[in-house]
């Protein structure tokens, strides 16, 4: 390069616009300052004074803005900006109310059912001051219709979901008029009318709000809220409101707060504040000449670090000087959520009018196992915010266990004193895979060659034997989606040698919840008294007393068990016999069953003014499915016809067929049920 180009300057006129953008989107000048303010203030909220300050709060000259997600796009951004710029957050400052606000967004809720199960769920039983249903209320309806809620957000993109927990809630005179005055100075920051119901809880130790907000705006466009509104913005009014009616909180009131937390075993806001102003780990906690200020802080880190020392979480090398343990955080939030497990298993338990020890508690992380038989003694949501569901299970073997994770259709039947066996996730194969594999030849799966042996044999129900192969067409299908098996033509499948070990382990993969069976919806005493086949006569018959531990709901079941025996010898279904041993009827187990179901039949038959008729083993039973009925020998499906109606086992494929014309086999006490085009749904 030559020195005249060196010196060489040529001027290009046009807007001013930045490199990195495209062509035509020039950024002005006050956005440049407004990013670069914002950058500015975002590194400086990060950064923390290694001293000074109480616990949770932020160093002198410090500022702190939100997390810089979606500060240009949602409804309260300008919300948001203006707080930004202004190191105006309210909810950070000393002497502000703290509330705890957590947030999600569900895509397709209403479609899904994800949204009528939640919305069941929050308003359950025990959930108010009185402990008795929780009650759905809106901004104008003390009482509000949740299907109609419901059906206005059904066909909505997405649906938000808030919990509200104030920290002083107890201190408020009215929580819904909190709550109230809370979503209208949302909808002032949003700028738009919004469709929203809620519910009080005072189920736990601190009372809360939930909040479900279906997902349009008040002109019927996708309700998009800025994402650091939800962080921030919702957190920022519930504090202002709750300080506008408690007051500030004073010295003495937020010292006697965090002296509180002391000798908490979870994660407090000391352990926060000595986790952000730890030097790699170390915390130098020395007095300081003149620093009166500070030793009040200083005497309170000191008093937690004595007992995060016997925890062993905290080690102090030199007097003063402390090194906090790389499994201080993860350590004490386990501990935490721990001991709210074990808190709600106490509550249930005490509801129940028992008391266990907590030694034999038993929290599952994931399915168990070894399976658990036990009464349902409480279920409540996993996470309040979404729709799995928590059993708490009374056991047979002395112990209370704790499952999290079940989906709400599966324990929809497991009510509160219902007896149920919850068992590890089902690793067997299917028959349908063994079928393939057996009829596969130099890995060539045919299903011309499969129905050709199927008629041969003759085995198939109802002889559909183009049912029966399509059905296994159809499950190769979702295996070749799966990557496992391959189609090659209409009657060629390429069939690797381990099919069944990876058909397996994808039916695993994708239901890897524990598994769960309701043997018996009616509590012990009903099943005592009942003319029909309980989950007591078929221990009776069957497992006996076994597996009963001597105390807890094996030591009810093994004395009603007795109760029940005594009670078939009065009805002449059994004999006691001279050596002590008690002789039951020839198939007690049918028996029992048929007498309940005629009784039953006949008295719904009175109520439907159509005839009840007992289906025959072996019959081939026909109808339209027009719902079920629990009794105590299990759930039975509603078959009916124009002129009669029957009582038939019920099964959950059966579910998907309600008001449809239905047709099945009953065998042995179960019903082989053929659905669509006769398709057999025992394959």
């Amino acid at each position: 390069m030559s020195g005249d180009d060196d010196n060489r300057f040529q001027p290009r006129p046009g807007r001013v616009r930045s490199d990195a953008l495209k062509a035509g989107q020039a950024k002005s000048f006050l956005s440049t300052v407004r990013k670069i303010t914002r950058q500015q203030q975002a590194a400086s909220g990060r950064s923390r004074s290694a001293k000074g300050g109480g616990p949770g709060r932020a160093a002198k000259g410090k500022g702190t803005i939100a997390s810089g997600r979606g500060v240009q796009r949602g409804r309260g951004a300008a919300f948001v900006r203006a707080r930004n710029l202004s190191n105006g957050w309210s909810h950070r400052q000393p002497g502000s109310r703290r509330v705890i606000v957590k947030s999600r967004s569900v895509r397709g809720a209403g479609k899904s059912g994800k949204a009528a199960a939640h919305l069941r769920y929050i308003q359950r039983d025990g959930t108010s001051r009185e402990g008795e249903r929780g009650q759905l209320y809106s901004a104008t309806e003390d009482r509000t219709d949740g299907d109609a809620f419901l059906d206005r957000g059904q066909d909505d993109r997405h649906q938000f979901r808030f919990i509200v927990s104030p920290e002083d809630a107890g201190d408020l005179a009215d929580l819904t008029g909190y709550t109230r005055e809370l979503m209208a100075q949302v909808e002032a920051d949003l700028g738009t009318k919004l469709d929203w119901v809620a519910v009080n809880h005072h189920n736990t130790g601190h009372p809360h709000v939930h909040i479900i907000v279906n997902g349009r705006d008040d002109l019927g466009q996708d309700l998009v809220i800025n994402g650091d509104y939800l962080a921030n913005g919702i957190r920022e009014r519930a504090s202002e409101l709750a300080t506008l009616e408690l007051g500030p909180v004073t010295e003495i009131e937020q010292r006697r707060k965090l002296m509180a937390e002391i000798n908490q075993d979870r994660l407090t806001r000391i352990d926060r504040a000595m986790i952000e102003q730890a030097d790699g780990r170390f915390l130098d906690l020395r007095p300081e000449p003149g620093d009166l200020s500070g030793q009040s802080d200083r005497t309170m880190r000191l008093r937690r670090l004595g007992k995060l020392g016997d925890m062993g979480l905290a080690t102090e090398h030199a007097p003063n000087v402390w090194e906090l343990s790389a499994r201080l955080e993860p350590t004490l939030r386990e501990m935490g959520e721990r001991g709210d497990i074990i808190r709600t298993m106490q509550k249930a338990l005490r509801a129940e009018g028992a008391e266990r020890d907590p030694m034999s508690f038993q929290i599952h992380g994931t399915a168990p196992a070894t399976p658990i038989i036990g009464r349902v003694i409480d279920k409540h949501l996993t996470d309040e915010l979404g729709e799995n569901l928590t059993l708490v299970v009374d056991g047979i073997d002395g112990r209370t266990h704790h499952v999290s994770g079940f989906d709400a259709v599966r324990v929809e039947d497991a009510r509160i004193g219902s007896v149920v066996e919850i068992g590890p996730a089902d690793s067997t194969g299917r028959p349908s895979d063994r079928a393939i594999a057996g009829m596969a030849e130099d890995g060539i799966y045919r299903p011309s060659r499969h129905l050709e042996q199927a008629r041969f044999e003759g085995r198939v129900p109802n002889g559909d034997y183009e049912g029966f192969v399509d059905a296994h067409v159809r499950r190769l299908e979702a295996l070749r989606r799966a990557g496992i098996a391959e189609r090659i033509d209409a009657d060629q499948w390429r069939i690797p040698s381990d099919f069944e070990a990876r058909a397996t382990a994808y039916d695993a993969a994708r239901n890897a919840r524990a598994n769960i069976r309701v043997l018996s919806t009616f509590d012990l005493e009903r099943q005592i008294g009942s003319d029909g086949a309980t989950w007591l006569d078929r221990r009776l018959v069957g497992a006996g007393a076994s597996d009963l531990s001597a105390s807890g709901f094996g030591e009810q079941v093994r004395e009603a068990m007795e109760r029940r025996r005594e009670a078939l010898i009065d009805r002449g279904d059994a004999v006691r016999q001279a050596d002590g041993r008690t002789a039951y009827r020839r198939n007690l187990i049918a028996t029992l069953q048929e007498r309940e179901v005629a009784r039953i039949g006949e008295e719904m038959a009175a109520r439907k003014s159509l005839p009840f008729r007992a289906a025959a083993d072996g019959e081939t039973i026909t109808g339209k499915f027009t719902g079920t009925v629990q009794l105590s020998s299990g759930k039975f499906a509603i078959v009916e016809k124009s002129h009669e109606f029957s009582l038939v086992p019920w099964r959950p494929v059966i579910d998907r067929q309600l008001g449809r014309e239905v047709s099945g086999i009953v065998q042995a006490g179960s019903v082989s049920w053929q659905l669509g085009r006769q398709r057999g749904l025992a394959v």
